[in-house]
């Protein structure tokens, strides 16, 4: 009975992860095209840059409804209705002639990309509590981890092969399989007993509720400024490694594998030390690595100019530490509120989103310019998300008083 459990688990781990790769997807995958897609529509540089940004804000807007929804109608709906229009919404993007109609396909997608990493969250907690959920978010987080370093690398090959517009017929394809599988194997988690009537007074109450806790706001924040530091590279790869360290569009991997390969490598750890190790000692050490990374990188990108593999080594163990961290906060965060976990599962995954629009859109283009001044927000992000998470311990040691 326990080795079929475990199996459906790992079926089930396999599947949100699968629906998770829609966000990372349709940020990455087209990166390595990014400018030949500016010079095909008339759009310049900064005015590309907005597919990404226009995608990240929508992105996160729709994380506010993803959880509510999937909390008065179920979880299974959500997903299928939001992978069938994604895809409709990735050939929109193949067929557009302009950065108008672009834009607005892509602000369909970010509608729809965000509804299975929302509503996973709160599948895995519906089934699963305390380790056992920490080891299936760890293996879900293993092979999310996988996307980011293969969409870049699938990008490039199929602009070289076939031109920008396979990118998004290769983006509808990954929507339209993952609804029928879908259809087929996930499952319903949320009796209607448990069901919560979706009015907008009660979302606004329930919002309301979860965002005036202090404990949420500052977990929340520790998670996103952790997340900020590792993706201000990603709308910087471009530059970073084409500018910078004089690579082609198709060498994406050099960043991405190692970055991806340290998030593996960090939920791999996470899941194994469920149960053997305090939340508070993996938080810890997460946060060690983190600060390691950051502290090198730096120092190298002041005193020595850009190189493989130096410049991409602190991102491979950045993302140790942050995958270290991240499902542990991830968890305290759903336990805030046990009877809104798909509310509180779609602030966390707003405001982290927000913060990751701004980077993109804002933060990124002042930065990139030098690999140190990426490397100083790098760490300027780090501090931050410390700090919050500091502020929260000290405010739950004053409340167990």
């Amino acid at each position: 009975m326990t080795s079929d459990f475990q199996r459906q688990n790992f079926r089930l781990a396999m599947l949100l992860a699968a629906l998770s790769t829609l966000g990372p997807f349709s940020i990455d995958t087209f990166l390595p095209a990014m400018r030949a897609i500016g010079d095909s529509l008339a759009a310049g540089p900064v005015a590309i840059q907005q597919a990404l940004t226009v995608y990240l804000f929508f992105y996160g807007l729709m994380m506010l409804w993803h959880g509510a929804i999937s909390d008065a109608v179920g979880r299974r709906p959500v997903v299928l209705v939001t992978t069938f229009l994604f895809a409709l919404a990735s050939i929109g993007c193949a067929l557009s002639t302009d950065l108008t109609a672009l834009l607005i396909f892509r602000a369909l997608q970010g509608i729809c990309g965000g509804a299975g990493l929302i509503v996973g969250r709160a599948i895995i907690r519906d089934r699963l509590e305390g380790a056992a959920a920490q080891k299936l978010m760890s293996q879900v987080t293993m092979l999310f981890s996988l996307s980011p370093a293969i969409a870049p690398v699938v990008g490039g090959w199929l602009f070289g092969a076939f031109g920008w517009h396979s990118i998004f017929v290769f983006m509808a394809l990954i929507g339209a399989g993952l609804f029928v599988a879908s259809l087929a194997a996930l499952p319903e988690t949320l009796p209607p007993p448990a069901r919560h009537k979706l009015a907008a007074k009660t979302l606004l109450s329930n919002y309301w509720q979860v965002l005036k806790k202090p404990e949420f706001d500052l977990l929340a924040l520790a998670v996103s400024f952790n997340f900020a530091g590792f993706f201000l590279y990603i709308p910087s790869a471009p530059v970073f490694l084409i500018q910078h360290l004089k690579l082609s569009p198709q060498s994406f991997l050099w960043m991405f594998g190692p970055a991806v390969g340290g998030m593996m490598f960090g939920a791999y750890l996470s899941g194994r030390l469920a149960g053997r190790r305090s939340a508070r000692e993996m938080v810890t050490f997460g946060y060690t690595l983190m600060f390691a990374a950051a502290s090198a990188n730096l120092v190298y990108h002041l005193f020595f100019p850009p190189a493989l593999p130096w410049s991409v080594l602190p991102l491979a163990l950045y993302t140790v530490g942050m995958s270290l961290v991240a499902p542990t906060i991830t968890l305290a965060l759903m336990d805030q509120f046990p009877h809104l976990r798909g509310t509180v599962s779609s602030m966390q995954g707003f405001t982290q989103t927000m913060l990751s629009s701004l980077t993109a859109g804002v933060i990124s283009p002042l930065v990139w310019g030098s690999p140190a001044t990426l490397a100083a927000a790098m760490f300027a992000f780090l501090v931050v998300g410390f700090t919050m998470r500091t502020l929260f311990r000290r405010r739950l040691a004053r409340i167990n008083k």
